[in-house]
């Protein structure tokens, strides 16, 4: 019986505590996402994603990330091995350049 408590405290001890604030990597992003709309500093994402998504034809949507320092959006595509990224103005919808093509 004291080996099986000894093995079991010793597992508890190999696991490392996590972080105080640990967050996932995309909730802030999220966060200042949903408060930038909020306070009408950025589009709505949706908006963005209505005018840039049906412009890559023969490509799949993977997702966004916001900059909000840069208050830009980076859209995310793939069609095959192609990775490409449309960077968006957050504030206005504007293309603002283009990579991967």
């Amino acid at each position: 019986m004291r080996i099986v408590l000894l093995l079991a405290a010793l597992a508890g001890a190999a696991v490392p505590p996590a972080a105080a604030g640990a967050r996932p990597p995309h909730e802030r992003e999220q966060d200042e996402a949903f408060r930038g709309t909020r306070q009408g500093r950025f589009l709505p994402l949706r908006a963005i994603e209505d005018r840039i998504v049906p412009r890559m034809r023969g490509f799949s949507y993977l997702g966004p990330e916001l900059d909000p320092g840069s208050g830009r959006y980076r859209l995310k595509f793939m069609r095959g091995p192609q990775v490409v990224w449309i960077d968006v103005d957050a504030r206005t919808g504007e293309i603002l350049g283009r990579s991967g093509f």
